[in-house]
């Protein structure tokens, strides 16, 4: 009996000291995660901003004068019936 009794005091002692490292550990993440304040940095150096500049000559080229404008797409309108009614029902 008595060295049931041992063992359940080293098991329940085991048991507390892992029980007592998870808490730990949690309470370090939480710590962490919320109260730790993050450093800014202390100033940050940009790049000089790029200027685009738009060639417009280019439009004026006698190659892009050939091209055709795209003809208007036209939605289809009520008279058209697109599918069957019920498209699960075989034929």
């Amino acid at each position: 009996m008595a060295i049931v009794f041992l063992e359940k005091i080293k098991r329940q002692r085991y048991l507390t000291i892992v029980f007592l490292i998870v808490i730990l550990i949690t309470a370090l993440v939480i710590w962490r995660a919320f109260f730790f304040k993050k450093k800014l940095p202390e100033e940050v150096i940009s790049k000089p901003k790029i200027e685009i500049k738009i060639d417009f000559e280019t439009l004026k080229n006698p190659a892009l004068e050939e091209f055709q404008p795209i003809e208007k797409i036209v939605p289809l309108g009520p008279e058209i019936k697109i599918g069957r009614e019920n498209p699960f029902v075989p034929y």
